[in-house]
């Protein structure tokens, strides 16, 4: 793979989605306990829509998420650095009691326990967990900001968003 080439985007052939076990999901009666924050997550090294179940198993069992509401996995080409496979990305709706930058601390680390290691800008990757919004917060420090500030112009997410039933709360945003 050469680092040097860089195009802004591949064409997008027809949306395609994937259903899993857990993509989508939505999650019956939730108590309207913690702050309400929306996930990007996206991967395309190894089996990603295996890792993205083994995500969901994982949150379900953290004592710092409540995982409400998952989108259908999206297949869609890379942006930016394009010698590489197809990505696949989905949202994620969740209930925390952590504060933002506590939240960003620990899905760093929930990265680096499915493999993530980073090496260069929009370069392949195992797993990658993106905070797009945590409720109405307005954030710009060198390590998080809020909304996330492409989400609108990526398909890798406005896509899954749009499919998602029980959130309507982001459209705020737009």
């Amino acid at each position: 793979m050469s680092k040097g080439v860089l195009i802004a985007e591949k064409t997008v052939p027809k949306e395609q989605f994937v259903a899993t076990a857990h993509y989508p999901f939505r999650k019956g009666a939730v108590q309207d306990v913690g702050h309400h924050a929306l996930l990007g997550i996206g991967g395309n090294i190894g089996d990603t829509v295996r890792r993205f179940e083994h995500l969901y198993n994982f949150l379900l069992k953290s004592p710092f998420v409540t995982v409400v509401e998952t989108s259908p996995i999206l297949r869609n080409p890379p942006f930016g650095y394009l010698d590489q496979d197809d990505f696949y990305n989905a949202v994620i709706d969740i209930r925390t009691a952590l504060q933002p930058m506590q939240l960003l601390r620990y899905l760093l680390r929930v990265e680096r326990h499915f493999g993530r290691k980073r090496s260069f800008a929009n370069a392949p990757r195992t797993l990658d967990i993106d905070i797009l919004f945590y409720e109405d917060r307005k954030m710009d420090t060198p390590r998080l900001t809020l909304p996330h500030p492409h989400w609108r112009e990526r398909d890798s997410v406005r896509l899954p968003l749009e499919k998602m039933k029980g959130i309507q709360w982001w459209k705020r945003h737009l």
